[in-house]
């Protein structure tokens, strides 16, 4: 049997809708979680940061890191990015590709063509 795919991120990001629109033409089924309606719990990005690390899964250049306060960006670490995750879903780096065990953040084609081949 083959690994279910899930696809994690927000309906309204521009590299997520990238990345469904490459699954969709290399006719890959996939599931889609969208990580603001349907959440994410703290398990399940503990279990993304031991696989690749929270400092890749936090992006940092988003609009809601920007807009976070000094004190809730001082002294980040895995436990802290984990709750500002948990708090604002729109944090974490998209999408998020999960294959079986394996799993990628971020999309470019020649990235998935070899995650997916």
């Amino acid at each position: 049997m083959a690994d279910v795919i899930t696809l994690y991120g927000i309906k309204t990001c521009s590299t997520v809708k990238k990345a469904m629109k490459w699954l969709e033409e290399a006719e890959i089924p996939f599931h889609y979680h969208d990580v603001r309606k349907d959440g994410v719990t703290s398990a399940l990005l503990e279990a993304w940061c031991a696989t690749v690390g929270w400092e890749k899964l936090l992006n940092r250049s988003s609009l809601t890191f920007r807009r976070l306060d000094e004190a809730e960006k001082e002294g980040l670490d895995e436990a802290k990015a984990v709750a500002l995750m948990l708090a604002h879903p729109t944090l974490i780096r998209r999408p998020v590709t999960v294959k079986g065990e394996q799993m990628m953040v971020g999309f470019k084609p020649e990235l998935y063509e070899a995650f997916f081949a």
